[in-house]
């Protein structure tokens, strides 16, 4: 199972709720971006990535909720 997968499922046991999600993926392109937020993922993040960048998308996401 892939993480795409792996969200669909999460997405479909937790109905209605709100769960931060970020895709943390070594595939950068658009479609991939595309993929991962029909997946159920509210970002998209590109490997490799700085540490205190990846603490601030998550930091975003859960300010966004």
């Amino acid at each position: 199972m892939d993480g795409y997968m792996l969200m669909r499922q999460i997405r479909a046991m937790v109905q209605g709720k709100q769960i931060p999600a970020v895709a943390l993926t070594a595939f950068a392109g658009e479609m991939d971006q595309q993929r991962a937020l029909l997946a159920g993922f509210q970002m998209h993040v590109s490997k490799p990535i700085n540490p205190e960048m990846l603490v601030q998308t998550i930091m975003s996401l859960i300010a966004g909720r």
